[in-house]
C-alpha cells in the first residue's frame, strides 16, 4: 500500500535520519526531493527501514527528482495514519521550509466588478439565496458589525462586517463600508467600500475588491429574493413604490425587473425633490420587466406613496422613524424595509415581521430594536428569510409583511467570491507583484 502527500514549499534545510517518532509509530527514515516546486513524501510500508538509494537523492539544479521513498514497519498501526503523523513530526522538527512562491494578491476595480455582475441578476440572486441557506444551516460565521462613529460628524459612520462562508464558497473576509450622507451634496455617492477576501486554508488575503457595487448588488438581490418569496401566497404586486431615490433604490428596481417582475406602476418619494425627479427620470427610461413602460408617479408624501403601492421599498438614510401611522398599511402591502429605521414601533408591531438575522436586526437603533424596547420582548418577530426559504414560515396575505434585513457580511463574502471567480475565469485578474514580500521565517 502506498500513499503520498504534497506540500507547496521548498526544502531549504533537510535532515535524513532515523527519527524518534511518537510512541506507537515505530521508526521511519525519510528522503527529500523537490518536484515542480512541491516537497513530496511517499510512504511505502514494508518490513524495516532501508538505506538511502536511488530515488532518495535531491535533484541536481534544473533536474527532475524521483519521488523519495521510505520503508517502515506497519505492524500494529494504521499505515496511512502513521505516514501523516510521521510527516507532520518531521516537518515541525527537522525541516526549515520556505514558500516556493508567495501567495498572489489581486485588486479588482469597480469597473471589473460591474462587468462581472452586469446582466446576471438571476445568477446573483442564486448566490445570495445559497448564502442565506448556508447561514441558516449554521455553516457561516457572522459576528456583529462594528460601527466607527464620529462625534464631530454625527451623520457619518464606517462599518466593518467580518464574515466567513462555508459550503462550496469556503472564503473568509471583511467589508469596510463608509456612509457619509453629506457626500450627496458634493455630487458623489454616500457610500464607498472595499471588500477583502481571505483564503480559507492559509488566511492570506486573496483580493481587494471595490465593494460598493457588490454591497448594492447583494442588497438588491436580497430584496428581490425576499419580495418573490414573501409574495408566494398572494398576487405578485404590479404597483411598486420607492421611498428614497438613491443608488440602492436603483439597484433594487434593476433586480426586480431583471428577475421577471412585471411592473405596471412605479411610485417615487424623496425628501429632495431633485432626487425624486432624477430617480423618476431614470425609471421612465429603464426596463420594467414587461412589454409596456410603467407609469411613473412622483408623490408628494411617503403616506401617499404607501397607499398607492402593493410593494413598498424603503431605501433612505433616515436615522429615526418618520412613518408612524399604521393605518397607512391597511391594504396589507409587502414592505422591503431596507433602511431599517423608517417605521415607528406601532407599524412594526402591527405587521408580520421577517428579518435576515434576529440578533443583528435588533440592535443599532433599528425600528425593530425600538419595538423591542417598547414591548420588552421579541415575540413580534415572526421568523427569518431562511424560515421562508425552507417553508417553515408562510407569511399570510391578510396582514402587512415587513422584511427588515440588517445586511449580513456573509452575503458580501459570497458575492465577492463569485465576482473573484468570474474575473479570474476571464483571465483579467490583476495581480499585485510582491505584495507579500517577507515570506521567510528567519530572513
Amino acid at each position: 500500500m502506498t500513499s503520498h502527500l504534497s506540500f507547496p514549499f521548498r526544502v531549504v534545510d533537510t535532515t535524513a535520519a532515523y527519527l524518534p517518532l511518537p510512541t506507537g509509530l515505530g521508526h521511519k527514515r525519510y528522503g527529500q526531493g523537490v518536484l515542480s516546486g512541491y516537497f513530496f513524501v511517499l510512504g511505502q510500508h514494508g518490513s524495516g527501514p532501508v538505506s538511502p538509494g536511488p530515488g532518495n537523492e535531491a535533484p541536481a539544479e534544473g533536474g527532475t527528482s524521483q519521488r523519495p521513498r521510505t520503508r517502515a514497519s506497519a505492524a500494529g498501526a494504521n499505515a496511512k495514519g502513521a505516514d501523516v503523523a510521521a510527516i507532520t513530526y518531521l516537518l515541525s522538527v527537522f525541516l526549515v521550509l520556505e514558500p516556493e512562491t508567495a501567495p498572489g494578491f489581486a485588486v479588482i476595480s469597480g469597473a471589473a466588478v460591474h462587468r462581472a455582475l452586469e446582466g446576471r441578476h438571476t445568477e446573483v440572486l442564486n448566490v445570495i439565496e445559497a448564502a442565506y441557506r448556508l447561514h441558516g444551516d449554521g455553516d457561516t460565521v457572522n459576528p456583529p458589525s462594528y460601527f466607527l462613529e464620529f462625534p464631530d460628524r454625527p451623520s457619518a459612520r464606517i462599518i466593518a462586517l467580518p464574515a466567513s462562508v462555508g459550503g462550496k464558497v469556503r472564503t473568509d473576509g471583511i467589508k469596510w463600508i463608509s456612509s457619509f450622507p453629506e457626500n450627496v451634496t458634493a455630487g458623489i455617492p454616500r457610500a464607498s467600500a472595499v471588500l477583502i477576501l481571505n483564503d480559507h486554508d492559509t488566511g492570506y488575503p486573496l483580493a481587494c475588491l471595490e465593494g460598493s457595487i457588490i454591497s448594492a448588488a447583494r442588497t438588491a438581490a436580497s430584496a428581490a429574493l425576499a419580495a418573490d418569496r414573501l409574495c408566494a401566497d398572494r398576487p405578485r404586486p404590479a404597483r411598486i413604490g420607492f421611498v428614497g431615490g438613491g443608488l440602492i433604490a436603483r439597484f433594487i428596481h434593476s433586480y426586480l425587473a431583471g428577475t421577471g417582475w412585471l411592473i405596471e406602476e412605479l411610485g417615487v418619494y424623496d425628501i429632495s425633490e431633485a432626487h425624486a425627479a432624477g430617480f423618476a427620470g431614470y425609471l421612465g427610461t429603464a426596463g420594467t420587466g414587461g412589454p409596456a413602460a410603467a407609469t411613473v408617479t412622483v408623490h408628494r408624501s411617503a403616506a401617499d406613496l404607501i397607499r398607492a403601492s402593493d410593494l413598498v421599498v424603503f431605501a433612505t438614510v433616515a436615522a429615526v422613524p418618520h412613518v408612524t401611522d399604521r393605518d397607512l398599511f391597511r391594504h396589507n402591502p409587502v414592505v422591503l424595509h431596507i433602511s431599517l429605521r423608517d417605521l415607528a414601533p406601532a407599524v412594526i408591531l402591527g405587521a408580520v415581521n421577517v428579518v435576515d438575522d434576529v440578533d443583528h436586526c435588533l440592535r443599532a437603533r433599528t425600528s425593530l430594536e425600538l419595538a423591542e424596547h417598547e414591548v420588552g420582548n421579541r415575540s413580534f418577530v415572526d421568523g427569518t428569510l431562511y424560515d421562508v426559504l425552507t417553508g417553515r414560515l408562510r407569511p399570510p396575505a391578510d396582514r402587512p409583511v415587513v422584511f427588515s434585513p440588517f445586511g449580513l457580511g456573509v452575503l458580501d463574502i459570497a458575492l465577492g467570491r463569485y465576482v473573484y471567480d468570474v474575473v479570474r475565469a476571464t483571465g483579467q485578474l490583476t495581480i499585485v507583484d510582491q505584495f507579500f514580500h517577507e515570506m521567510r521565517r528567519y530572513g
